[in-house]
């Protein structure tokens, strides 16, 4: 059977819930078989099912592949992969350290799968399979460690780096990956955490003991991945804080306590890579000033670039049809990418206001996800003035928000 036929299927199941997770896939299971096929990466609402014990106990199911183009597959055809998981509601709890006599807030540690990144993964919208090279990676980091390959044969240090510029999700596509690894491994781990280091707090006061603090931060890390059942994954945000090139250093540019630093914070990494249960998740706006010994140590450099034409239109797609189910805008046919490509961007009665989108999608090129997330806030609040509106008023009021976008960033 080719990869591209798997269906994997991930069941959130409600916290009152009580039954085992082999009963809940069972359940599950049975109510995909009755179905011809299934839309993949869009929620399916437990209440939607037709089975009152899958309305009780399952609060979501998301279907995927492999393959990031595929909008449909049929049930009967693939092969169903079944993960089932709860949702943890408690907060991010804050870290802290100490340095001399003070405290100091040194990471936030959620214990995963939470409910502050549910659906987080979906919503990200890349291109090509970004996404899923990065869930095979670790994937395959775990199962090299489970069979016990030997690293000094084969090596790799369980190290990502996402670099790009600012605002392409880079920080937000970390944590995502945090939670789907934590879902997909959960036959292997009872539980995932993800630890966000606050590497700038250790650049503040701190700054002459900035080694001292990193070698300290690192411990609490090892202290978590001696329970073999956890999942681990820390998150190094803006890694050039700590990774800054050390030869600018030498040159008398920067303080000789950032030496210590990148001395330190590569130490750690090479006895943390011992541990199984582990992997950094690393982002950088500015790769040229990271040194190229933490650069070397990364196994996978991605690059996160700006959204393309056809990316954009999904993600505006995405938050229309959110606006849609909230009631802001009035329901209309809105046809996907794929389809409109199929059958060669032909306009009729169906596929006018998606072709206006797409010449909105193509306006808004040059634009990064944080601020194309903005427009349709922006829309609403400046240009409609009403509760619900038409889409095509819409798509008139986000044109004018990207225009207003434009002359800003201009100015």
């Amino acid at each position: 059977m080719d990869m591209h036929d798997i269906i994997h299927v991930e069941i959130c199941q409600n916290d009152e819930s009580m039954l085992s997770r082999n009963d809940i896939e069972e359940i599950v299971r049975a109510e995909l078989s009755s179905l011809d096929e299934v839309t993949l990466n869009v929620p399916i609402p437990g209440e939607k099912f037709s089975k009152d014990i899958v309305k009780d106990h399952v609060q979501s199911v998301i279907c995927s592949s492999t393959n990031p183009e595929r909008m449909h597959m049929k049930i009967h055809s693939s092969n169903m992969k079944v993960y089932v998981y709860q949702l943890t509601e408690e907060c991010a709890a804050t870290e802290t350290i100490q340095s001399e006599s003070d405290e100091m807030a040194a990471a936030s540690h959620w214990i995963l799968p939470s409910v502050e990144f549910h659906g987080l993964w979906e919503n990200l919208i890349y291109e090509s399979d970004i996404k899923e090279h990065l869930l095979h990676f670790v994937e395959t980091t775990m199962l090299f460690s489970d069979r016990k390959v030997d690293p000094n044969i084969i090596s790799w240090n369980k190290v990502i780096l996402l670099h790009g510029p600012p605002g392409t999700g880079k920080t937000s596509l970390c944590k995502a990956l945090a939670q789907k690894a934590s879902i997909r491994l959960g036959n292997y781990y009872t539980r995932g955490e993800l630890i966000e280091i606050n590497s700038h707090s250790l650049f503040s006061k701190w700054f002459s003991e900035s080694g001292k603090l990193v070698m300290k931060l690192f411990d609490e890390v090892k202290s978590l991945l001696e329970d073999p059942k956890a999942l681990v994954c820390v998150l190094i945000d803006e890694i050039e804080s700590l990774a800054h090139v050390r030869k600018s250093c030498t040159n008398g540019t920067e303080p000789s306590d950032a030496i210590r630093v990148v001395n330190a914070l590569l130490t750690q990494l090479d006895q943390i890579k011992k541990y199984s249960n582990v992997i950094i998740l690393t982002t950088s706006n500015v790769t040229e000033a990271i040194d190229l010994a933490f650069i070397d140590r990364a196994d996978l450099k991605q690059f996160i670039g700006l959204p393309s034409e056809q990316a954009i239109y999904k993600i505006y797609h995405s938050c229309i049809k959110e606006l849609m189910r909230t009631g802001f805008i009035e329901s209309e046919v809105l046809c996907d990418i794929a389809y409109l490509k199929k059958f060669g961007y032909e306009e009729n009665s169906e596929t006018r206001h998606s072709l206006k989108l797409l010449e909105l999608s193509k306006q808004s090129v040059g634009m990064s996800g944080r601020v194309l997330r903005k427009i349709p806030f922006l829309a609403h609040a400046l240009y409609t003035h009403s509760t619900k509106c038409p889409v095509p008023r819409f798509l008139r009021a986000m044109h004018l928000a990207v225009e207003k976008q434009k002359e800003e960033d201009i100015a």
